[in-house]
């Protein structure tokens, strides 16, 4: 799988440790940045970076790491196409893709354990969108992006 994977200066620590399990794991990691956790770096340009190699399709999912994660989802989700989930353990990230077909994981790396982000991002990438109901929710999201009322 090609991913596409970005962070600020507070996750640069948790990305490169995510890009060795990534590549150990076998997938094509296309590093987004920041380089150094000394240099300060706004997450939105990032985020916008990563959701729209994700969107054209050079990249099969991405993953973005925050302090918190809350600005980074925020921000991604405000990309057409794309469905980001803030995933703070393995339940989120079950949820994520199996119900939301999330094509985005976002981790916060002052608020997870490396140990644990690693399982979180591992889950997220086995784990299967269900289809069905949920087929029909995301259509309805998607409607949402469009500018479509649900009502």
């Amino acid at each position: 799988m090609r991913i596409a994977i970005a962070a600020d200066h507070n996750g640069v620590a948790l990305k490169d440790r995510l890009i060795e399990a990534l590549r150990a794991g076998g997938h094509e990691v296309d590093d987004r940045g920041a380089a150094s956790h000394e240099e300060l770096v706004d997450y939105p340009p990032l985020c916008e970076d990563v959701c729209r190699r994700v969107v054209d399709g050079r990249a099969d999912a991405g993953v973005v790491v925050g302090g918190s994660g809350q600005g980074e989802v925020i921000a991604c989700n405000k990309i057409v196409g794309i469905r980001a989930g803030l995933c703070p353990d393995v339940w989120h990230a079950e949820i994520s893709r199996g119900n939301n077909d999330a094509n985005v994981l976002v981790l916060g790396a002052k608020v997870i354990p490396p140990d644990t982000a690693e399982l979180v991002l591992r889950t997220w990438l086995a784990t299967p969108f269900k289809g069905d109901v949920h087929a029909r929710r995301v259509a309805m999201i998607e409607a949402l992006e469009r500018g479509e009322s649900l009502h």
